[in-house]
């Protein structure tokens, strides 16, 4: 576990600059080996500490979209806003049974460590959801694919 606490702490960094924080009803991992760290049900980690999934609900007004071209919209504003502050932006729009959300994935440094970050924002009844999911960029740790096959097909 000792490997996620840079991932951690890297990506508190992150998020606390993209969103202004808040609880959330707990993610459901569905993935063997994961648990919650320290008993939260909104941060989870896979058995080596490798990879971080974290669900957080900002508070923040945020509109259901109904169609992937409302969806692009945002993702392309999205990309503009996270170039600011990260690295290697890609962004684009999901669909989840019918409604839009948009999968942004992105490199973010720090200690001279670098992450890669798939973070997926969702309208949970107009309000700001994000899934959240982190790893070091050197190695190619098991867990990877599965978090990011989650978070991208899954998560909802």
């Amino acid at each position: 576990m000792a490997r996620m606490l840079p991932i951690a702490s890297a990506l508190r960094a992150v998020w606390a600059g993209l969103l202004l924080g808040g609880a959330a009803h707990g993610l459901i991992v569905p993935m063997t080996g994961w648990v919650p760290v320290n008993g939260d049900a909104n941060v989870w980690t896979d058995a080596t500490g490798a990879c971080l999934m974290r669900e957080e609900r900002s508070g923040q007004a945020f509109p259901a979209f109904s169609s992937p071209d409302d969806a692009r919209a945002f993702a392309l504003k999205l990309q503009v806003t996270l170039d600011k502050r990260v690295d290697a932006v890609v962004t684009q729009p999901i669909d989840r049974a019918g409604t839009w959300g948009v999968l942004a994935a992105y490199d973010y440094v720090q200690g001279g460590a670098r992450y890669r970050v798939s973070q997926l924002y969702l309208s949970d009844r107009g309000i700001l959801r994000t899934i959240t999911g982190s790893s070091a960029v050197t190695g190619a740790d098991a867990c990877v694919n599965t978090m990011r096959d989650f978070i991208r097909y899954l998560a909802n």
